[in-house]
């Protein structure tokens, strides 16, 4: 991760690899999705790493950090997340999350308010993600395991404009608009994962429409207009359980942070500049 330092914590059993970066700035928490990896928020990390301060984790099971023992809801990785920014004095900090981590960042809200300054929800899974059709494709997804099949060829197809068509056709509306760059971290995770099986079975399982009543920090919902994997339906509702305001970058799929990161880091500045404002109000 450029500009960042690597490093390894324990979390109540879990080994936890993150990246970081110290400063002045309020700190962003960037929290990837469902076989994702920290690396994922590279184009991010290049843009906001020059303003912010950043805590960027690998998830329990996925890439550098260790399984969960057990994973029957949420709350445990949300948990290890909080950990990780107290080990290092970030809070309360602005959580940044991308499907899934979405998901954690909302349970570590309602976990710890007192930790958490604001929430940023990248193509939030939750909702459809919870439907039958979702729950078949994520088994299979699980069997087959594609992107450890890729991994191996993440050069070679993150390079070739007709292989990363193919690759990404799942999550990417632009695959052209998907840099060779951004394309090739979205594929490293997948040969380093432990455990992200556990963490799809409580994906399915997890209506988060219950858990958004409890949420009291000021959120921002920014989604893909093209988003197949969770439709933008899903953001309207999220949207209004929240009482958030919702950003829609146009020609943009599910994986809208390497697609459009100058739109994402946009919105996230704007997003941390109003909490600012707000706060300085009399």
């Amino acid at each position: 991760m450029p500009g960042l330092e690597e490093h390894v914590a324990d979390a109540k059993g879990v080994r936890i690899r993150y990246f970081l970066r110290r400063g002045e700035e309020a700190p962003l928490v960037l929290v990837h999705g469902l076989g994702g990896a920290a690396c994922n928020w590279t184009p991010l990390v290049q843009l906001l790493g020059r303003r912010y301060p950043l805590l960027v984790p690998d998830l329990p099971g996925h890439a550098g950090s260790s399984p969960l023992p057990a994973t029957p809801r949420l709350d445990p990785l949300a948990d290890r997340l909080l950990l990780v920014a107290e080990r290092e004095r970030l809070g309360p900090a602005v959580l940044v999350g991308h499907s899934l981590g979405a998901l954690v960042a909302l349970r570590a809200a309602r976990r710890s308010p007192a930790s958490v300054r604001g929430l940023v929800l990248a193509g939030a899974a939750g909702i459809s993600s919870t439907s039958r059709r979702a729950r078949k494709a994520l088994t299979i997804t699980s069997l087959v395991k594609p992107g450890r099949r890729l991994a191996p060829y993440r050069e070679v197809v993150a390079r070739r404009s007709r292989l990363r068509r193919l690759a990404f056709c799942w999550g990417a509306a632009d695959t052209e608009a998907l840099a060779p760059e951004a394309a090739e971290r979205f594929l490293i995770g997948p040969a380093l994962h432990t455990d992200t099986v556990s963490a799809a079975r409580v994906l399915v399982t997890d209506d988060v429409r219950e858990q958004l009543a409890g949420v009291r920090c000021p959120c921002l919902v920014l989604w893909g207009a093209r988003d197949a994997q969770v439709p933008v339906g899903d953001a309207w509702d999220f949207s209004r359980r929240l009482r958030a305001p919702l950003r829609v970058i146009a020609d943009c799929g599910h994986l809208l942070i390497g697609e459009r990161p100058d739109a994402c880091a946009a919105a996230i500045e704007g997003f941390v500049d109003s909490l600012g404002r707000v706060e300085m109000s009399p």
